[in-house]
């Protein structure tokens, strides 16, 4: 493939930058990218190839005829072995001195970098993100890996003399790897999640079994080819894939902890699963959210509008972080929702291949039938004020396609404000004052993300310290819950959207992967 070192750089938050060159260069490179599609490809293990397990057959939503390749759902031999090659690669791995485990990192973050539009094509295809989401979650996935570098480098390997009882005592206290994990992840970021999660697994001393998401195999694979190109040791990282295989890794004897991003469902279930046995076990999980935005009377309507478009719409609404309800001061309230419906109807809807496009496919059919029954809900209970059906007519009857949907008017109580839709779908709900709006934001089982409009520090204020969420940007045009960067925002899950209180992107990550340990030595003399 050809590579071009001067094409832009993209990122979640550079939305006005000029991408002219990299789209020229995509439209070169994506249908290449897409004649290749539809090989067969094993799970990896131990460093060899392993066909342990059922055949299957992956498709893009972008349309559902475009074979994107065959892969192997893992058996519970396949799982054993997998499993098995992690703990006879982890007493080198974690005894390696930390700088070289660094090393090895920085090169799986350039080997990253160097396929990153292959990356980000593998998940235009296999998710259907727009281009420029594609190619920024390739960017992120390399800063991930290398911050966790940084930070490990930062931390001196998590080792700090302590104070000493009497002169004759040495004391210190460092943190060790926990042994090997179950890296689990969703279809949605199918390359920053992975690597937010293996780069600060090894990176700690662990080792790894890999599961993605059947839909994201592909990328999967990729990840696993650059880890290999890295010169990572045989059984540090093994790929496991399939839909039966998540359920096979997770109660496979020999884990020793999960790192898990998915729904709040699953994540509960490892964390009920890893209290089982004769110990507890490690669990760091990231468990989706509803990030509610709020918008106050003194707010710049068009800056509001556009942050709320972009982070309910961008990536289908297909994202833990995606703002899918809004409340707004009353007397703004016909205003905003005006402005808002006239830039999301803007919004172009079909394959990502397009440069145009800024909605791509849903994933699958059971997404496609909870928007269904979302859109039917709105219509009985509310008032549909954009969108609210499937398209189908054209070029769209070969995907996965449906209208950004917008709705105002829900009760108050309706489960459409309250659960994770992981849809392109938005409620506006008026409320009175900006502490009323947050106080029913604050009703709901998550607390992922969340976002405020407002120009008066004590509403900025008011939003910081009373906005149970672990995320939380004020008057973000590029997006009002969305778009977090490794080392610039942390991405914490509060409630039900995470289990221990840290989360990942930031410098809480890594200690994640580690266990403390303490050390006396007493010196004779």
């Amino acid at each position: 493939m050809a590579e071009n070192q001067a094409l832009p750089r993209v990122t979640y938050s550079n939305v006005a930058a000029d991408f002219g060159p990299l789209h020229d260069w995509l439209d070169l490179e994506i249908p290449k990218f897409r004649a290749q599609l539809g090989e067969s490809h094993p799970n990896v293990v131990a460093g060899a190839a392993d066909r342990g397990g059922a055949e299957y057959t992956v498709t893009s939503p972008i349309d559902r005829s475009l074979e994107i390749g065959r892969f192997v759902d893992a058996d519970e031999a396949s799982i054993a072995r997998a499993v098995a090659a992690a703990h006879a690669a982890l007493p080198g791995w974690s005894a390696r001195p930390w700088p070289e485990r660094v090393t090895l990192l920085r090169r799986f973050a350039s080997a990253v970098a160097a396929r990153k539009y292959e990356l980000a094509m593998a998940a235009l295809f296999e998710v259907g993100k727009s281009r420029l989401e594609a190619v920024g979650e390739a960017e992120e996935a390399v800063d991930l890996v290398n911050y966790y570098c940084d930070e490990m480098e930062r931390n001196q390997g998590f080792a700090r003399p302590m104070a000493r009882a009497v002169p004759q005592e040495e004391t210190r206290c460092v943190l060790r790897p926990v042994g090997v994990f179950a890296i689990i992840s969703p279809f949605n970021f199918p390359v920053a999640l992975p690597c937010n999660l293996i780069g600060a697994c090894l990176i700690a001393g662990n080792t790894a079994v890999f599961k993605p998401s059947p839909g994201s195999s592909l990328t999967g694979k990729l990840l696993m080819d650059c880890a290999v190109a890295a010169g990572l040791p045989a059984g540090v990282l093994n790929l496991v894939c399939g839909e039966n295989a998540g359920p096979r890794l997770a109660e496979a004897p020999g884990i020793d902890g999960f790192a898990f991003t998915g729904s709040h469902a699953v994540g509960m279930q490892l964390a009920r699963l890893a209290l089982t046995g004769p110990y507890s076990r490690p669990v760091i999980a990231e468990m989706g959210g509803k990030n509610p935005a709020y918008v106050a009377a003194s707010a710049d309507l068009e800056v509001a509008a556009e942050g709320l478009m972009r982070s309910a719409f961008g990536l289908q609404g297909e994202k833990c972080s995606a703002c899918s309800v809004a409340y707004v001061e009353e007397s703004v309230h016909d205003a905003l929702l005006n402005v808002l419906v006239r830039k999301s109807r803007a919004l172009v809807v079909g394959s990502p291949e397009d440069r145009a496009t800024f909605v791509g496919p849903l994933i699958d059919e059971a997404v496609l039938a909870r928007f269904d029954r979302a859109c039917a809900a709105a219509r009985q209970d509310g008032r549909i004020v954009l969108g609210g059906h499937r398209l189908l007519e054209g070029a769209y009857a070969a995907g996965n396609y449906v209208a950004p949907t917008i709705v105002s008017d829900l009760p108050a109580d309706h489960w459409l404000n309250s659960e994770e839709l992981f849809l392109p779908f938005l409620s506006v709900q008026r409320c009175r004052t900006l502490a009323e709006g947050i106080a029913r934001g604050n009703r709901v089982q998550y607390g992922l993300t969340a976002g405020v409009y407002a120009q008066e520090p004590g509403e900025l204020e008011l939003f910081f310290t009373q906005a149970q969420a672990g995320a939380l940007y004020a008057n973000r045009r590029s997006g009002a819950t969305t778009g977090a960067w490794p080392g610039y925002q942390t991405f914490c899950g509060w409630k039900g959207s995470g289990v221990d209180g840290k989360g990942g992107l930031g410098p809480y990550h890594l200690p994640r992967f580690m266990r403390e340990q303490s050390h006396t030595i007493m010196h004779q003399g």
